[in-house]
């Protein structure tokens, strides 16, 4: 549903939210939830300047995020429909839940700057093991990026916008990070979906021929960004595993895709809010989550 032609039609329907009648008000909500982010403007205006006491202001703030959220909602599923194709653009969608009005720019300029930095390193004559280390010199050490140990289980961890300004994330949001530089620098580094953990892999590439999936390609080795890029095998994973008692389990050493990323990065913004005491948060990123395909049919 478009905005009404008539201005004042449109203000009408947004004073009465001041109505203590809850039927009119639900009536009303609904009408401007129909309308989509068009209305928004016109909201955040009367909330502005008119002085209808916090009734209309509570009311006006919660139709706004819930119109926000809905969009949310409704571009990521569009995303996951066409299966992820660019990871980055699913990270800014779930920055946009908690941050509606993040300009990307910036977060997309730093990135465009480390590629070609890392670019300007690299060559074809490098072994895997020494872009690796190319791209661990630039991201970690040049651009300071790394893992926040001292707030591990923050929310801000998992938002690429915040993960980008502080240079600071978890496991997940930097090796995210690190996927899409190398996907930027067709290099064949893909996440890998540990229990507890996620670390990325260097696939070979003489196994990536066509029809055959990044799951059935053959493993160099094994990336871990949360340490600063630090290169291990696949003993390292058994032992890990054994550690958690868990049995080897052929998704625990494969490659996965952009879904499952960013499934990932919901789960630890549910365990974050839910660690905080935010139980309306908790039930919104579950509510997120069902915009993706299930896992097996991912």
């Amino acid at each position: 549903m478009h905005l009404p032609d008539d201005p004042t039609e449109l203000n009408a329907l947004i004073s009465l939210l001041d109505d203590p009648d809850e039927t009119i008000y639900l009536q009303i909500r609904n009408r401007l939830l129909s309308i989509g982010s068009e209305v928004i403007p016109a909201l955040e205006s009367a909330w502005e300047h008119n002085a209808f006491g916090m009734l209309f202001q509570n009311r006006v703030e919660a139709i706004v995020h819930d119109i926000q959220f809905t969009s949310v909602f409704d571009q990521l599923k569009t995303w996951a429909s066409q299966g992820g194709p660019d990871l980055l653009d699913g990270l800014m969608l779930l920055s946009r839940y908690q941050y509606p009005d993040l300009d990307e720019e910036p977060i997309r300029k730093l990135l465009d700057q480390i590629t070609r930095d890392i670019w300007l390193e690299l060559n074809d004559k490098l072994t895997a093991l020494e872009k690796v280390r190319v791209i661990n010199h630039i991201l970690f050490e040049v651009y300071g990026f790394g893992g926040n140990t001292t707030n591990y289980h923050a929310p801000q961890n998992s938002y690429i916008n915040n993960v980008v300004e502080s240079r600071k994330g978890n496991p997940i949001s930097l090796s995210a990070i690190y996927t899409i530089l190398a996907s930027r620098l067709e290099l064949p580094i893909f996440g890998i979906n540990l229990p507890k953990h996620f670390v990325l892999a260097y696939v070979d590439l003489m196994t990536m021929q066509p029809g055959i999936s990044i799951g059935e390609a053959e493993i160099l080795f094994y990336i871990n960004p949360f340490s600063r890029g630090g290169v291990f095998s696949r003993k390292e994973i058994d032992f890990f595993l054994k550690q958690l008692d868990l049995k080897p389990d052929p998704k625990f050493f494969s490659p996965c895709n952009n879904l499952t990323i960013v499934r990932r990065m919901l789960n630890n913004l549910t365990y974050s809010y839910h660690k905080l005491g935010y139980p309306d948060k908790v039930a919104e990123i579950e509510k997120l989550g069902n915009a993706l395909p299930p896992e097996d049919a991912a």
